[in-house]
Order: structure tokens, then sequence, then C-alpha cells
């Protein structure tokens, strides 16, 4: 197996691990597996993901991700993840389509052995 099918079988088999309810950064999940290359994570998410619960890798800004708002959010609500739902959607986000909710990251965030 080459280098890149091992961190593309790690990355999935984190993300895999990862319970309802909860998340991991594509940070975190790069960490997990013993690199820092958080967009590789991102890039074999984006490639692979419906292999796995894709909704519990996220941004580091708690977003979700572009494109994909309502789909994790209704995989959110259904799995009890906490979020964060702001009294008026922020017209200067930089995704306009998950204006107004984010997850809370600090009560979200999952690591691997604890």
């Amino acid at each position: 197996m080459m280098a890149d099918e091992k961190f593309t079988t790690a990355v999935l088999a984190v993300a895999e691990s990862i319970p309802p309810g909860r998340v991991m950064t594509y940070g975190d999940v790069a960490q997990a597996v013993g690199s820092r290359a958080a967009r590789a994570v991102g890039q074999i998410m984006a490639r692979y993901g419906d292999e796995v619960p894709w909704w519990r890798v996220v941004p580091a800004s708690g977003q979700p991700i572009s494109g994909h708002s309502a789909e994790s959010l209704a995989y959110y609500r259904d799995e009890g993840t906490p979020l964060i739902f702001a009294a008026q959607a922020n017209q200067f986000t930089a995704h306009p389509e998950t204006a107004g909710w984010r997850i809370d990251l600090k009560k979200a965030l999952w690591v691997p052995g604890r």
C-alpha cells in the first residue's frame, strides 16, 4: 500500500470512529494520524467522505462544509450535536448559506482516547 493510500485509510478510520453528536476538525484528524496536513484531510473527506460520517469532520471555525449546510444540520440535530445559533445572521460571514449557526466546538469536539 502506498503512503497516500495509508494516509487516506487512516483518515477515514478516524472519521469513522467519531461518535454521534461529536466532531473533529480537519487539523484534529491530521494530528490523530500523526500529520499536520489538515488540507489533505479536507481533500480526502471531499473525495471519499461519503464512505464515512463526513459531517463529523469540520473546519476549525465550526461552520458546516460549504454547500452541505442543510444536510449536515439535519445530521447534527438528529445526533444531538451541540450547536450555536446566532440571534441574527452575520451578513459578513464567509459562507452566507451557513450564516446563523455553527457547531459548538467547546462542547462537541472529540479527542480519541479521552
